[in-house]
């Protein structure tokens, strides 16, 4: 399992588009991605728009009834949360989820999981926070019930957050569905994704990707693991115009904290960027959001077409 080309939708707010027609525009950026070559499609697992993509009170559809719903839309992209917040379930009932979400989908399922960070939904929601610590204390005692669940073995923990005594997972379609980690901290969520993880997602500035390839590997050799058995991606904050007027237009909305993680320009010179910064750090994979244009109609299909050599096999 490895995500070559994703297509991630982090938002829900689309001028001219009414409520009722919010999952319509999702799903038509799904089956545009599908058609384009994306081999997956990713949502964030968040309850509330995040901070330099919109305000808090912004639509945000809840991401698993979201995946499952294009499951029935689509027919050969992975679907994954990037990534779901440990936070806010229990892991055995999201081994289940995840895996219900595999049946539905014939096989597409990949668990994208992360230690949670999003402290206002935590608050707001009445799910514990906690210190960093914790909360990744929380992330190995999950993926300590979770893994074996995903792979039709009973999920026993009796730990300091999380007790599971048995607990099955039935049915499935695969003898496992991959897991993906996501984030960036180099001496904890590096070592859990040596240990748990088929895929990892490095979120960090792309300045500081190819430091963080280079430890990521040490970490997979420090237990003994090949560490071309764990797949990288980036998350990438595309900031794509058609026109020279468009892209100089995006380029005035690029939040300032995600400077060092957006790419601005037509398809054709992002696509020349994500070459050399992203896939020349020792990156296997892309994955791309839109977040101002992506639910335009051709707007996808456009940065699939100039992304999809880069990655191809």
């Amino acid at each position: 399992m490895s995500i070559r080309l994703g297509y991630q939708i982090p938002n829900f707010t689309y001028p001219g588009v009414p409520v009722e027609n919010t999952f319509d525009t999702v799903a038509a950026q799904a089956r545009e991605a599908e058609a384009a070559g994306f081999d997956t499609v990713l949502v964030m697992d968040h309850f509330y728009q995040l901070p330099g993509i919109g305000a808090p009170e912004n639509a945000m559809l809840e991401s698993y009834t979201t995946l499952g719903a294009l499951a029935s839309l689509t027919s050969t992209v992975q679907l994954s949360t990037l990534v779901t917040g440990n936070t806010y379930r229990n892991p055995a009932l999201l081994a289940k989820t995840v895996t219900t979400l595999d049946v539905v989908s014939h096989g597409r399922a990949i668990l994208g999981i992360g230690a949670g960070w999003f402290e206002r939904e935590h608050h707001d929601y009445g799910f514990e926070f906690g210190t960093f610590g914790q909360r990744f204390e929380r992330l190995e005692e999950a993926l300590t019930i979770i893994a074996p669940m995903l792979k039709g073995e009973p999920g026993t923990l009796d730990g300091k957050w999380y007790t599971a005594r048995g607990a099955m997972n039935n049915p499935r379609v695969r003898p496992t569905v991959p897991i993906m980690l996501g984030g960036s901290g180099e001496q904890k969520t590096f070592r859990l994704a040596a240990r748990f993880a088929d895929h990892m997602n490095i979120i960090c500035d792309v300045a500081d990707l190819a430091r963080k390839v280079a430890v990521l590997r040490q970490r997979c050799e420090e237990i003994g693991r090949d560490p071309a058995t764990l797949a990288t991606s980036y998350l990438v904050m595309g900031m794509v115009g058609e026109t020279e007027q468009e892209v100089k237009e995006l380029g005035e909305t690029i939040p300032a904290d995600r400077r060092d993680r957006a790419f601005l320009g037509t398809a054709g010179q992002v696509a020349e960027q994500l070459h050399e910064q992203v896939l020349g750090a020792g990156i296997d994979g892309i994955t791309i959001n839109l977040i101002r244009n992506g639910h335009r109609p051709g707007v996808v299909a456009g940065v699939g077409a100039a992304l999809k050599p880069l990655v191809a096999a």
